[in-house]
C-alpha cells in the first residue's frame, strides 16, 4: 500500500468547469493528484456530480479522495434548490441554544444530513469541521463559520460535526489549524498577523485543536503567530513543529489554498515552501491548468511519511451507517424550533 501511494502527487488539484477537459484529464492522468477539491464553479446537480467525480477518479484510475466546502452558510459549494441550505454554524448554535435545546446533537444532525447529501453526489471528503475560536475581533469572512466563542464549546460543536461526517461516510477534515479565530483580516486577500501571546494560545486555540488531533486529515492556516514566527503556519516549520509535537496531529495535513493573497511568491515558490516546512499536501484551489502545471511540478511525489498518512486517510472511510435521514431531518427541525 505504501509503496502504491509513494507513487501519488502531493497535492490536491481543482478543475474548470462542470466535466474534465481532454487537456485536464491528460493532465491528471500524468501528473496523478493524490486527491481533488470542487467549488461551485464545478455544481449544477447531484447527477452532473457524479458523472464528474467519476471522470476525476477514472483520470487517475483510482478510488480517489474528492473533497469540498461544505460547511453549511456562506461557505456551502452545494446549494439550493439541488441540495438544502443551512444558517451559519455560529447562527445555528445560538439559535438552538435560546430554545434551550441541544446544540451538540443540533450539529451531529446537520453533518451527518450533509454527509448524506455529499456521498450521494460522488463526494466522499468535507473541509469540515471548523475549530476556529471565534472573538469579537474575528474577521467577518470567518466569524459566522465559527461554532463558538470559547473553548469548550467549540471543542464539544466541532467533534459532533466530524462525527456527523465520518459516520456518513465522509472524511472530515479539521480547519484552520493552529487557529484562524484571531485574524482581523481576510487572508483571501491580505496575510493576517496574530499579536496574541504563546500563552493564551496554547491554553485556547492550541487545545482546540489538539482535542481534534485523531482526524485523519486537516488544513493549515495561512496567518503569522508573532509569539513564535514571522512565516505564516502553511510555510513555518516552527508551527509545523507546534502542530504535529504540542498540539499531537498525526493526520495527513494539508495547506490552506496555495493561491490565496496571504502568501507570497509564485505558486510553485508557495508549493515547495510548505512542503518543506512539513505539509504532506497542498492544496490548490482555482482549477487553472497553468498553475496546476508548476505545482505539480514543484511539489512531486509524497514523502514517505506523507504516503503512510495518506494511506491511513483513505482507509478511514468508512460505509455509512444506516439511518433514516427524513427522520434525523425532522429531528434537526425540531431543535431549531423554539
Amino acid at each position: 500500500m505504501l509503496h502504491s501511494l509513494r507513487s501519488h502527487g502531493a497535492f490536491i488539484l481543482g478543475c474548470s468547469g462542470t466535466g474534465l477537459t481532454q487537456a485536464e484529464a491528460r493532465f491528471f492522468r500524468e501528473a496523478d493528484p493524490w486527491g481533488f477539491i470542487l467549488f461551485a464553479r464545478n455544481v449544477e446537480t447531484p447527477q452532473q456530480l457524479q458523472r464528474l467525480t467519476a471522470q476525476l477518479r477514472e483520470a487517475v484510475g483510482r478510488d480517489a479522495i474528492i473533497t469540498v466546502d461544505q460547511e453549511g452558510g456562506r461557505v456551502q459549494r452545494l446549494t439550493a434548490p439541488q441540495w438544502r441550505q443551512w444558517l451559519p454554524p455560529l447562527d445555528q448554535s445560538a439559535k438552538v441554544a435560546e430554545n434551550g435545546k441541544d446544540a451538540v446533537r443540533a450539529m451531529y444532525l446537520r453533518y451527518r444530513i450533509i454527509a448524506d447529501e455529499l456521498r450521494a453526489s460522488g463526494l466522499d471528503s468535507n473541509c469540515a469541521p471548523m475549530v476556529d475560536i471565534a472573538t469579537a475581533q474575528t474577521h467577518p469572512f470567518l466569524r459566522n463559520r465559527c461554532y463558538g466563542e470559547d473553548l469548550q464549546t467549540v471543542v464539544a460543536l466541532a467533534q459532533a460535526a466530524a462525527a456527523g461526517l465520518s459516520n456518513g461516510g465522509v472524511v472530515p477534515v479539521a480547519k484552520h489549524m493552529p487557529g484562524h479565530g484571531r485574524a482581523t483580516v481576510d487572508s483571501h486577500k491580505a496575510l493576517p498577523r496574530v499579536t496574541e501571546t504563546a500563552q493564551v494560545l496554547r491554553r485556547e486555540d492550541f487545545v482546540a485543536f489538539a482535542a481534534l488531533g485523531d482526524l485523519p486529515m486537516a488544513m493549515t492556516a495561512h496567518i503569522v503567530f508573532e509569539a513564535f514566527d514571522e512565516a505564516p503556519a502553511t510555510t513555518s516549520p516552527v508551527m509545523q513543529k507546534i502542530i504535529r509535537d504540542e498540539i499531537g496531529f498525526g493526520g495527513l495535513l494539508v495547506t490552506d489554498d496555495i493561491s490565496m493573497q496571504a502568501l507570497s511568491g509564485t505558486v510553485a515558490a508557495r508549493a515547495r515552501a510548505s512542503l518543506d516546512a512539513g505539509c504532506d499536501v497542498v492544496l490548490h484551489c482555482n482549477g487553472d491548468l497553468a498553475e496546476m502545471t508548476d505545482v505539480a511540478t514543484a511539489s512531486g511525489f509524497m514523502t514517505d511519511k506523507a504516503a503512510l498518512r495518506a494511506t491511513q486517510a483513505v482507509e478511514s472511510r468508512r460505509t455509512p451507517d444506516e439511518v433514516d435521514i427524513a427522520a434525523l431531518e425532522a429531528e434537526f427541525n425540531a431543535l431549531l424550533t423554539s
